[in-house]
């Protein structure tokens, strides 16, 4: 079963937008239209800030031919570089990969504390980091592919994440899941139209 993602658990991601969704459904999310804005923005920066990370990877372990190379020989070169872990392993320095980790780690950091300043309440923190994720995530997938035509399709498959291991899922699952997130967050919000009025 190739569409399934690896781990297993990793496929649980799915469960996640909807379980928000009905929990939302009976306590609305107060989050007015500016934190909205805000949030948005930041998770669209943040993807082109997630996809210079991998453009930069993909140099430093001689994806890129050297200074004077194209983003299109990066793409040429890189089709496959990130297909399974097992050759994103074998291409990635020790020291990158913890590099790699760390800078993972520390993203996820950034999204908690994003949510953490934008409001006091704790069901408004967790939709607002699902939704910084969210568009970080999507549009992460949407620069690749504007900047070195990567993914080729829905179907290719992409390490997600590496803590505690690696993450591999076709790109239609984190895509999936970050729209879902998007739409019940949107849908479920009480406020976001009042405050733009006022």
């Amino acid at each position: 079963m190739n569409f399934l993602a690896y781990p297993l658990w990793v496929n649980l991601l799915l469960v996640v937008p909807i379980v928000f969704w009905f929990y939302w459904r009976k306590n609305k999310i107060n989050i007015d239209f500016p934190q909205l804005l805000f949030v948005t923005f930041f998770g669209i920066a943040f993807g082109f800030i997630e996809c210079a990370c991998v453009i930069y990877i993909r140099a430093s372990t001689n994806f890129l031919p050297g200074y004077s190379g194209s983003l299109g020989e990066v793409q040429k070169q890189s089709i496959n570089f990130f297909a399974t872990h097992q050759l994103f392993t074998e291409k990635m320095p020790l020291s990158l990969l913890t590099v790699e980790v760390f800078r993972e780690a520390g993203t996820i950091i950034m999204l908690v504390m994003l949510a953490c300043i934008a409001t006091k309440y704790i069901k408004e923190r967790i939709a607002f980091f699902l939704l910084a994720f969210a568009l970080w995530d999507l549009f992460y997938y949407v620069f690749l592919y504007l900047t070195v035509r990567w993914p080729q399709s829905l179907t290719t498959k992409d390490i997600l994440f590496l803590i505690p291991q690696p993450w591999i899922a076709e790109v239609w699952l984190p895509m999936l899941v970050g729209i879902l997130i998007i739409t019940a967050i949107f849908f479920n919000t009480a406020n976001k139209n009042q405050s733009s009025l006022s």
